[in-house]
């Protein structure tokens, strides 16, 4: 049976967004970062996995079980003498709150210590404007606050992974708003941070979305731990981590995987097509926008649109209602029209990743935001690629996967990076 100790009152945390690490705080990590990951776990197997000596980790587990954030489990067995205590994260001493909230939906978490989801919200959108962010991240909370019935005093904090360019240093969001038929970033301050801590009364961290989605797979999505990552968030964005720390940047920016000249010389137009696999693109690689144009163009020249079959019945015959969602169910039952859609797809973001696979070397690529729905043939389409593209030294190595969270990726991220704050600063 577990044994619990202290009074389990959490220290309040300091600095949720701090990036600086004290001797202290990397140490916690370190420990509390085994315990989590391979509990339940002893202080000897502890000691070998983070290379600090026995006493050390000791001292540091007294401090943890005072505060109820790990307990003693039953004993393990034993080689000979005393058998040792096994150590593992107590999921009841506290919550979480993590949102996502990209260009298409908004998913809300609330999660235990151990990552486990107690509540889970979602709301569909439309491109919300900037005026309108706040007011959907307060109402996706609220909806989580009132499915979860937890008191107020067990929440730790809040993390929100949230499209566009974050500012570290100066805590401002750049939300990419759509502007005619292209996103384009909008240099407006959103005072999300402050009006969340005012109205909610709790600690928020804000990260971008894709390197909140990408410390979320390595934190509680893969099975091994990976050094060197890059999470592809459909193509738009990635998020990075090297050597095991995210990276972000001198101003927390990195991540964009695009180039962009709003004026769009001539110099710029690339010949194999729109998008170049540089310039900025949608989304969904503007899947639905050429499924919609090559529909119509079979019906306004006269002839069969029976090769569009499928989508137009899961869509009711409605056109303008075909959607990403019912282009992967098409082709995940072979549709042919579907499929060439998305073949397409595959070699620009296969191209994309090629160019990163080269750039970094990392171990592992992961394709989320909501690219993991499409199917195998989407995923070996960019694996081809990158093994064309790429460097053979390089691409031989690289393990190219789908996300193991799915839609779940960037709330459980932002979850993921208060917890470990908490971790850090207990």
């Amino acid at each position: 049976k577990p044994r619990r100790r202290g009074h389990g009152i959490f220290m309040p945390l300091t600095n949720l967004s701090s990036e600086i690490r004290s001797e202290r705080e990397k140490r916690n990590l370190a420990i509390l970062g085994a315990v989590r990951r391979y509990g339940p776990i002893t202080k000897p197997e502890i000691s070998q996995a983070v290379g600090l000596n026995i006493v050390t980790v000791s001292n540091y587990i007294e401090e943890f079980l005072n505060h109820n954030l790990i307990f003693e489990k039953e004993f393990d067995i034993s080689a000979g003498g005393r058998r040792p205590m096994l150590l593992d994260i107590n999921p009841d001493a506290g919550t979480v709150i993590g949102v996502g909230l990209n260009l298409m939906n908004i998913v809300g978490v609330q999660t235990d210590l151990k990552g486990r989801i107690v509540a889970r919200s979602s709301l569909e959108h439309n491109s919300p404007s900037i005026k309108e962010i706040v007011r959907c991240v307060s109402e996706i909370i609220h909806s989580i606050l009132k499915k979860s019935g937890a008191g107020k005093e067990k929440i730790k904090g809040i993390g929100i992974g949230i499209a566009g360019l974050v500012n570290k240093k100066d805590g401002s969001v750049h939300w990419p708003e759509k502007v005619e038929d292209t996103y384009d970033y909008v240099s407006v301050y959103v005072p999300l941070k402050d009006v969340l801590e005012r109205d909610f009364g709790l600690p928020v961290l804000i990260e971008n979305d894709a390197t909140a989605a990408c410390f979320g797979e390595q934190w509680m999505g893969l099975k091994t731990e990976v050094k060197n990552l890059v999470y592809m968030f459909s193509g738009v964005g990635c998020g990075m981590i090297f050597n095991g720390e995210i990276y972000t940047g001198s101003s927390g920016l990195a991540g964009e995987v695009s180039i962009h000249n709003p004026k769009n010389k001539p110099e710029f137009n690339c010949s194999a097509g729109a998008p170049c696999f540089l310039k900025r693109w949608e989304i969904d690689f503007g899947i639905v926008e050429e499924a919609h144009s090559k529909i119509l163009k079979l019906k306004n020249s006269g002839e069969s649109d029976s090769a569009a079959k499928r989508l137009l019945e899961l869509a009711n015959g409605k056109i303008e209602d075909i959607n990403l969602k019912m282009i992967f169910q098409a082709a995940r039952e072979h549709d042919s029209f579907a499929l060439e859609l998305l073949n397409r797809a595959a070699m620009q973001l296969g191209i994309r990743a090629a160019h990163l696979v080269n750039l970094l070397n990392p171990e592992m690529v992961l394709i989320g935001g909501g690219l993991e729905q499409a199917g195998d043939v989407f995923l070996n389409g960019v694996r081809s690629m990158v093994n064309e593209w790429a460097f053979q030294e390089v691409s031989k190595n690289v393990r190219i996967l789908y996300s193991d969270l799915g839609e779940n990726a960037v709330a459980l991220g932002a979850a993921s990076l208060v917890m470990r704050q908490i971790f850090a600063q207990i």
